[in-house]
């Protein structure tokens, strides 16, 4: 009677709902499947693409798995760590986050049935671990090194890396012309890790082989004062001023007092304005600059002073443009106009103004430092170029990580089924449940090729079999699915 006479202990707030057990281990893993469904026919090249429409009344047209899963607005607890996976996939490698998920829900639905019959989730993940172990050395046996090649050997495995990214993209017709110029922008920074040192600019119009790579910096026309007209539009050789100052006049604030006790005082503060603003123009001349570049704003008077010069001046130039300038061409970017040394003035080889369909751009080119380039994209709609920036912006991630780990293995299903077959074959060795468990990781690898087939209208049973009589032998450990490109 007294232990009923007890206070009910509460750990957790009021109206608070838990779930546990069974139960919501079932329910977190058809959560997750859930969310894979809606990525799964994006995969391959013969994905297809995603039109999302979001509550701000923007539409997105995308087949990229971390765009899609960024986009989705999922409140499942459980399933929003298949969006963590995407998106710290997509920030490390670039690519493969369609891959990523799918292989992560399919381990999920292989262990499902596991869970249903009582199995404890520590056994679950105990084999799973280990045979996560065992692929990834396995992989490692099978990657082909690019170290100790040649360049043009090197550019030609890049290109096909950077070509199996672009595969399933919207400019998948192009890959060839797009993956050439993808390894060039690449190579072209050399070590540095910076993505934003990779310029991609989007001029609506025209079509995608008017698309070019600036071995250097391009960027758009920035507003430009009366005067712009008369500056000369192309030098050879410059040498480039980069500031971080404003070259106009500026107006007192409203509540400035100046008391005065004679009118002609009035004049001489008048002419201290101007003065001041004078000895900043002579000083940007007399350095020897034939291009000013000025994260602010460049007034009218000194554009105009600039023109009578033959002074090609340019201001409120954005930030990121201006550092890869800085970096391109050698110079510093400059907080005051006193003493400027040749040291911190940058050059080029050619710099012009130049039309791109509609708009005008700066471009600087050959560059001395040479660690920048900048790819221009055109293209119809505004829908295809946003897509066709995300398509290059893994191809460039994809080379920069084959450059930097410098090993590549088969693509196309050809690693999930090797991996596969080596799993199930080690499998036989091991007593107890654990060789069921491995077993069920090895069919969850297959889930890559599967997909493939389905996307492409294959019958996938009567593929994988084929695949699984090749890769029993030595020989056929690089066989794959060949989805052939359709006529035009």
């Amino acid at each position: 009677m007294a232990s009923m006479m007890q206070p009910q202990i509460i750990l957790l707030k009021e109206g608070t709902d838990t779930s546990q057990g069974k139960a919501q281990l079932v329910s977190n893993i058809n959560a997750c499947t859930a969310v894979a469904d809606v990525v799964r026919t994006t995969l391959g090249p013969r994905g297809m693409d995603k039109l999302i429409h979001d509550a701000n009344g923007s539409v997105t047209i995308s087949n990229d798995g971390a765009t899609i899963m960024k986009l989705l607005d999922i409140v499942h607890p459980a399933a929003k760590i298949l969006v963590d996976i995407a998106k710290s996939q997509d920030s490390e490698v670039g690519d493969g986050t369609t891959t990523v998920v799918l292989l992560a829900a399919e381990f999920l639905r292989e262990a499902k049935p596991f869970i249903e019959d009582g199995v404890h989730p520590q056994n679950l993940i105990r084999s799973y671990r280990t045979a996560c172990n065992l692929a990834i050395d396995k992989v490692k046996s099978l990657a082909t090194s690019i170290e100790g090649k040649s360049l043009e050997e090197k550019k030609s495995l890049l290109s096909k890396c950077a070509q199996t990214t672009l595969n399933s993209k919207l400019i998948g017709g192009e890959k060839e012309f797009f993956a050439t110029m993808v390894v060039n922008a690449v190579i072209a920074i050399g070590t540095d890790d910076r993505l934003n040192m990779i310029g991609i600019k989007k001029v609506p119009g025209g079509n995608m082989r008017d698309s070019f790579l600036v071995d250097g910096v391009a960027f758009k026309k920035t507003f430009s004062y009366a005067g712009f007209e008369q500056q000369p539009k192309k030098f050879l050789n410059p040498k480039i001023l980069l500031l971080n100052i404003e070259l106009e006049l500026k107006s007192e604030k409203e509540n400035a007092e100046i008391r005065l006790s004679d009118p002609s005082q009035y004049q001489s503060i008048v002419d201290a304005e101007w003065n001041i603003i004078y000895e900043k123009l002579d000083k940007c001349v007399q350095s020897g600059a034939k291009v000013v570049l000025s994260r602010l704003a460049i007034g009218d008077l000194a554009t105009q002073y600039f023109a009578d010069r033959d002074i090609f001046c340019a201001g409120r130039v954005a930030e990121e443009d201006l550092q890869r300038v800085a970096a391109a061409s050698g110079g510093t970017v400059q907080t005051t106009v006193n003493n400027v040394i040749d040291e911190v003035l940058g050059t080029c080889e050619v710099f012009e103004e130049k039309q791109v369909g509609n708009e005008r751009f700066n471009i600087f080119s050959g560059c001395p430092s040479g660690r920048t380039a900048t790819i221009v994209l055109r293209g119809g709609a505004d829908q295809f170029i946003e897509e066709a920036e995300r398509s290059l912006h893994d191809a460039i991630m994809i080379v920069r990580r084959a450059l930097k780990n410098s090993t590549v293995v088969a693509g196309g299903g050809a690693i999930d089924m090797e991996i596969s077959r080596y799993l199930r074959q080690h499998a036989r060795s091991i007593l107890g449940k654990s060789q069921l468990f491995i077993n069920s990781y090895a069919k969850a690898l297959e889930i890559i090729p599967r997909q493939l087939c389905d996307n492409a209208g294959f019958d996938a049973t009567d593929v994988l079999n084929k695949l699984r009589q090749k890769h029993a032998h030595a020989s056929g450990r690089l066989y794959t699915i060949v989805i052939l490109p359709q006529p035009n």
